[in-house]
C-alpha cells in the first residue's frame, strides 16, 4: 500500500460552493468497435457500447458511464432527467431514492441498475468537482496506489496473440494476469488447460496466473479442472460455476487450492451479503458500472466485516477512485477492451506504471472528460 501523498495546494482560498441544483441531464451512447474482436467464452462481442451521462450544475459537469445497450439513453433523458432536475448533487442517497421511484415499473432491473450506477457516478463526480477534491479523497483515501491485474487473452486467441498480450502486461510491470477458460461450456477443457500451461510458460515466475471460467462448468467438472490448475500454480479461479449457484461456488471453493471469486453481476448490497453469507467466495468482485459507488462501498464494508477481500471488476478508469478508497481491496481488473474504449473516449484516462495506477491528486472528481469531437463518430444514440 502506498503512502498517501499530501493534497496539492491550488485555487483560491475561499470555500467552493457545495450546494447547487442539477440544471440539466445529458445522455448519449457510443459504440466502439474493438481492434481485436472477442469471440468470448460464453458471450462474444466485436464492439462495446458505452452509455455516458453528464450533469450540469453551478458551472461544473459531473460525468458517469456504464457499459450497456443504447436503449438506456431514453431512460436517462426521460424519467431520470425529470427526477434529477433541481436535486442537490451532494445529496447522493436522496437523489438515488428519487431515481428509483422514477424508474419503478419503467425499466427492467438490469437496465435500471446500470443507469442508476451511471447517474450516481456523475453525482459523485459533480460533488467532488464542486468541492475541488479528487474523488478518492472525498470518499476518504485508503491508498494512493491501486494494484491492477491484466485481463484479456480471450479464448479465440491463438498462442501467438495470447503471448503478445501477456508480454504487454509484463512490460507494464503487471505481476498478475488473467485469461478466460470454460470454452464451450466445458466442452473444451483440454484446450483450456493447454492455454493455462502456455500462459504459465510465458510469464514464468514473474506473475501470478488467474483464470475466469465465466460460469462455464458444472460443479464437479469445475473441481476436476481446479485440481489441474494447481499444477500451474493458478491462484485465482473466477466463476468456476454460474455466479448465482452459491452452493456450487462454495463446493468448489472447499475443494480447490485457488481462490474462488465471483460477484461482478451484483447490483445491490443484498446480493453481495447473500454471497458472503453462503461462504461462496474467497474474494468478492465489485463492478461499479452495475452497482455504483454507493453499493460498492456498502458491499466492501460487508466483506470487511467477514474478513473477505474485494476486487474491482471492469471499467478501470471509473473504478480506480473508489478502489483507492476501499480498505480490504486486493486489486483492480485492468481489462483490455475497457482500457481501449475509455482511452479513446475520455481525456484523463490513467496509465499503468509498475503494475498499478494512481488517481491524479490534482484533478477534481475522477478527472475524466468526454472527448466530444473524437467520440462523435461512434455515437449511436
Amino acid at each position: 500500500m502506498g503512502d498517501i501523498a499530501p493534497a496539492p495546494a491550488s485555487g483560491p482560498t475561499t470555500a467552493p460552493a457545495v450546494s447547487a441544483p442539477v440544471e440539466a441531464v445529458e445522455a448519449a451512447a457510443y459504440r466502439v468497435p474493438l481492434p481485436v474482436p472477442d469471440g468470448g467464452t460464453v458471450l462474444g462481442w466485436d464492439a462495446l457500447t458505452v452509455v455516458v451521462v453528464r450533469l450540469r450544475t453551478a458551472g461544473v459537469t459531473g460525468l458517469g458511464y456504464t457499459y450497456a445497450d443504447a436503449s438506456c439513453v431514453p431512460v436517462l433523458q426521460g424519467p431520470l432527467a425529470g427526477a434529477l432536475r433541481g436535486a442537490d448533487p451532494c445529496d447522493v442517497p436522496a437523489a438515488r431514492d428519487r431515481m428509483r421511484a422514477a424508474l419503478a415499473g419503467r425499466a427492467r432491473p438490469g437496465t435500471a441498475a446500470r443507469v442508476l450506477a451511471a447517474v450516481e457516478t456523475a453525482l459523485w463526480d459533480a460533488s467532488a468537482r464542486l468541492l475541488d477534491l479528487p474523488l478518492y479523497r472525498l470518499f476518504g483515501a485508503a491508498r494512493d496506489r491501486v494494484p491492477v491485474y491484466g485481463s484479456g487473452g480471450f479464448t479465440p486467441f491463438d498462442d501467438h496473440r495470447l503471448l503478445g498480450e501477456l508480454d504487454d502486461w509484463l512490460a507494464r510491470g503487471i505481476t498478475m494476469v488473467k485469461i478466460p477458460i470454460g470454452e464451450g461450456f466445458g466442452r473444451g477443457v483440454d484446450r483450456d488447460l493447454r492455454r493455462v500451461a502456455c500462459a504459465r510458460r510465458a510469464v514464468g515466475t514473474a506473475a501470478e496466473v488467474f483464470v475466469d471460467a465465466h460460469g462455464g462448468y458444472a460443479a464437479d467438472l469445475a473441481v476436476r479442472v481446479g485440481e489441474r490448475l494447481a499444477e500451474w500454480g493458478v491462484s485465482w479461479y473466477e466463476e468456476p460455476v454460474a455466479c448465482d449457484d452459491l452452493d456450487g461456488l462454495r463446493s468448489v471453493r472447499e475443494r480447490v487450492a485457488a481462490d474462488v471469486t465471483a460477484g461482478e453481476y451484483g447490483q445491490d448490497a443484498r446480493y453481495f451479503d447473500r454471497m458472503l453469507a453462503a461462504g461462496a467466495v474467497d474474494c468478492l468482485q465489485l463492478d461499479v458500472t452495475r452497482c455504483g459507488f454507493g453499493e460498492w462501498r456498502r458491499a466492501a464494508a460487508l466483506a470487511q466485516e467477514r474478513g473477505t477481500d474485494v476486487s474491482g471488476h471492469g471499467a478501470p478508469n471509473l473504478a480506480a477512485h473508489v478502489a483507492a478508497a476501499t480498505p480490504g481491496l486486493r486489486h483492480l481488473e485492468w481489462f483490455r477492451d475497457h482500457e481501449y474504449a475509455e482511452t479513446l473516449l475520455f481525456d484523463g484516462a490513467l496509465t499503468v506504471r509498475d503494475g498499478a495506477v494512481r488517481p491524479d491528486p490534482s484533478a477534481p472528481g475522477h478527472g475524466l472528460a468526454l472527448r466530444e469531437a473524437d467520440a462523435e463518430p461512434f455515437r449511436v444514440a
